[in-house]
């Protein structure tokens, strides 16, 4: 990206786990800027934690931006599926961009390696889940170098502690909308999502396996693919890294993807929620080069 001039105001929504860690990144990204964080209650550790750093806050809710809407250009909302449905219309029509991290399927499915360019025309994209980020650009692999992909199935194992009361709450629409994304990215006919949460101490990095039926599998033209793609999903996620395959066993393409975290305000063996703040900021990012250069040469 080109030097920019000035910063991308964000507003975030959701003082949990990952909205705090999406302020850490946030507040490191040279060209974005937290306008406020906004949650319920502030006396909660992700509000504490925004208050420490000198960030606004407020415990309205979505009802803040509505009152202040020159407090962001760009709003992620790292609340739950359920809630942005209901902020999504509220954003929309104060002309918002959105980055949703919820598995609410509301805007379109993005998966930065593989869709950057579309999200970009968009002004509420959907970050899928975590699962989807790690899965799908193999997925998306497999579609475009196998015929007749018959079935695809994403298995994601987590730690356990690394789920919070959002994703529990989440997981009908966890699973429905990693489907959906699979589908989706790699035209295959059929496909699965499972996500094991795995209390082991200590406590596991995660990792998602990719399964795939396809009529005549093709290692070599698919490796030719996906490396690249790998390597582009590293620039925004260096903990991203093929730990298996891609290989044929029992007559079905097998490939494993482990995700370590940044540990920046989550453990490190949390990559799965650090994946999808890191593919959410990678977005915002190229927001933010399209909107401050377009915005300087009208200057």
């Amino acid at each position: 990206m080109e030097k920019l001039k000035g910063k991308l105001k964000v507003a975030i929504i959701g003082s949990g786990n990952i909205g705090t860690d999406l302020l850490i990144k946030v507040l490191r990204s040279p060209h974005l800027e937290c306008g406020v964080f906004i949650g319920r209650n502030l006396s909660s550790a992700g509000m504490l934690k925004a208050l420490s750093l000198g960030v606004p806050v407020s415990a309205d809710g979505i009802d803040y931006i509505v009152k202040n809407p020159d407090c962001c250009d760009l709003v992620f909302d790292a609340t739950s599926a359920q809630s942005h449905l209901e902020h999504a219309p509220i954003l929309k029509r104060l002309n918002k961009r959105v980055i949703d991290l919820t598995p609410s399927k509301v805007g379109l499915m993005s998966v930065p390696c593989v869709n950057l360019e579309d999200s970009l025309a968009e002004f509420n994209v959907n970050m899928v889940t975590c699962g989807g980020q790690a899965s799908i650009p193999v997925a998306y692999a497999i579609g475009q170098t196998q015929t007749e992909v018959e079935y695809i199935e994403a298995v994601s194992s987590i730690a356990s502690r690394s789920a919070g009361p959002a994703t529990r709450q989440n997981l009908d629409e966890y699973i429905k909308t990693t489907e959906e994304g699979l589908r989706a990215f790699s035209g295959a006919t059929w496909t699965k999502a499972i996500l094991n949460l795995n209390p082991a101490e200590p406590c596991i990095d995660m990792q998602t396996t990719v399964f795939a039926k396809v009529k005549r599998p093709d290692i070599p033209k698919l490796s030719e693919v996906l490396l690249p793609l790998v390597e582009n999903i590293r620039k925004y996620v260096p903990g991203y890294e093929i730990i298996l395959g891609p290989i044929v066993e029992n007559e079905r393409i097998v490939v494993m993807a482990r995700v370590r975290g940044l540990g920046d305000y989550l453990p490190a063996y949390a990559g799965n929620l650090d994946i999808i703040n890191c593919a959410a900021i990678a977005l915002a990012e190229e927001y933010a080069g399209v909107t401050l250069n377009s915005e300087s040469k009208r200057g």
